[in-house]
């Protein structure tokens, strides 16, 4: 799902967009939400823009599954690239030295929000 003005958040005064509940991202996995993809540790969560830097490509194997077998990289389902959880950079592949999208996001009230005014909608 896109982030829509439709889902702002109601009293917050602002144009953040709701993603989905903290607990639709199991913790230590990972979750496609529309045209984005999302990795929880914890309190925090680390949102891209599901698409491969080399290409274009989304970058999920199977619905909502982004993450290589010991869960420590986002993982291309095309190339086998492999990026840090934490800021995206790709730090084996063809696309090594690149970075997935990042969009901010904040936390609150155990919901998920993304800045709207400061990402660029993405379409499934």
């Amino acid at each position: 799902m896109a982030a829509k003005p439709e889902d702002a958040a109601p009293g917050t005064g602002d144009d953040d967009a709701r993603l989905c509940a903290l607990t639709d991202i199991p913790d230590g996995g990972s979750e496609r939400i529309g045209g984005y993809l999302a990795v929880r540790r914890g309190p925090s969560v680390f949102v891209y823009v599901n698409r491969c830097p080399h290409i274009g490509a989304p970058l999920d194997f199977r619905p909502g599954q982004f993450l290589n077998l010991e869960k420590t990289h986002i993982l291309c389902s095309l190339h086998w690239a492999l990026f840090n959880i934490e800021d995206g950079l790709c730090v084996a592949g063809p696309c090594a030295g690149d970075r997935l999208q990042a969009v901010a996001t904040e936390v609150r009230d155990g919901v998920l929000y993304v800045a709207a005014a400061k990402n660029e909608t993405v379409e499934e």
